[in-house]
C-alpha cells in the first residue's frame, strides 16, 4: 500500500465487525480496498468481503494495548470496555457482567463468526488452530474462547477466569478462581488451538496458565 485509505474507505474498514471483519460499503469502495489487498472477496455465495490481516492492522492502528508482566496484569491492567453496539469478549474484571440468554446468544455467534474466519483465512481452511486475527488480539481470542465454552468470566465478586497481556509475544496469562478452574479452561483452550502451560509466580506461588495461539 502506498498511500492510506480514503476518508470513505477509514469509515468502511472502522465499521467492519470486530471478529469476522465483514465489511458494508459499495462496490467501488470494496473493490478499492481489495486491490489495496486491505480485503478480500469469499469466493462463495453470497461474496461478501472481508479485512486481510493488513486491513485489521488499520482497523487498530489507534489502539494502544499494553503488555504486563502476569504479576501484575491483574490489579493492574484496565479490562477492556465494551462500546454501544459493539460484541466485546469478557476478559474478566468487567462491571455488570452480564450472564443473560441475549449474552450467550452474542457470544456463540461471535465464536462461530471467528471459526468461519479461521475457515476463511488459514491454509488449507483449517478451523482446528488460530488465525492471524487471534493472532493480534490474542486477549480477546482466548477470553472469546473461553466464554464461548461456557467459562464465567470474573465479575466484582473476582470468582471466574481473568486473561491478561503478558510480555512474551504471542501469549498471555489466564487466572481462574482454584486449581480445578485453571485446568479446565486449560482443557478448553487446548481444544480451541492453543498450546498452554501451568506456571507458578514466583513472589505469590499464585498458579496461572500461559497460553499461545498454536501454529501446526
Amino acid at each position: 500500500m502506498t498511500r492510506p485509505p480514503t476518508a470513505a474507505q477509514r469509515r468502511v474498514i472502522d465499521a467492519a465487525d470486530p471478529v469476522t471483519g465483514r465489511l458494508r460499503g459499495t462496490e467501488s469502495q470494496l473493490a478499492a480496498l481489495v486491490k489495496r489487498e486491505l480485503a478480500f472477496r469469499h469466493p462463495r455465495p453470497p461474496h461478501d468481503h472481508f479485512l486481510t490481516p493488513a486491513g485489521h492492522r488499520i482497523r487498530e492502528e489507534t489502539a494502544t494495548p499494553a503488555a504486563s508482566s502476569p504479576e501484575a496484569a491483574e490489579p493492574a491492567q484496565e479490562p477492556a470496555r465494551e462500546s454501544s453496539g459493539v460484541f466485546a469478549a469478557r476478559i474478566g474484571g468487567e462491571e455488570g457482567i452480564d450472564f443473560g440468554p441475549s449474552r450467550i446468544r452474542e457470544v456463540h455467534s461471535a465464536w462461530q463468526g471467528l471459526l468461519e474466519l479461521r475457515r476463511m483465512t488459514n491454509p488449507h481452511g483449517v478451523v482446528d488452530r488460530p488465525c492471524a486475527w487471534e493472532r493480534t488480539h490474542l486477549v480477546q481470542a482466548a477470553a472469546l474462547a473461553l466464554e464461548a465454552a461456557g467459562h464465567r468470566p470474573a465479575g466484582a465478586d473476582g470468582e471466574g477466569y481473568r486473561v491478561r497481556a503478558t510480555p512474551q509475544p504471542e501469549a498471555v496469562a489466564v487466572r481462574g478462581p482454584d486449581a480445578g478452574a485453571l485446568r479446565e479452561c486449560a482443557a478448553t483452550l487446548e481444544q480451541a488451538g492453543w498450546q498452554v502451560g501451568e506456571h507458578t509466580e514466583p513472589r505469590t506461588g499464585a498458579r496461572y496458565l500461559l497460553a499461545s495461539p498454536r501454529r501446526i
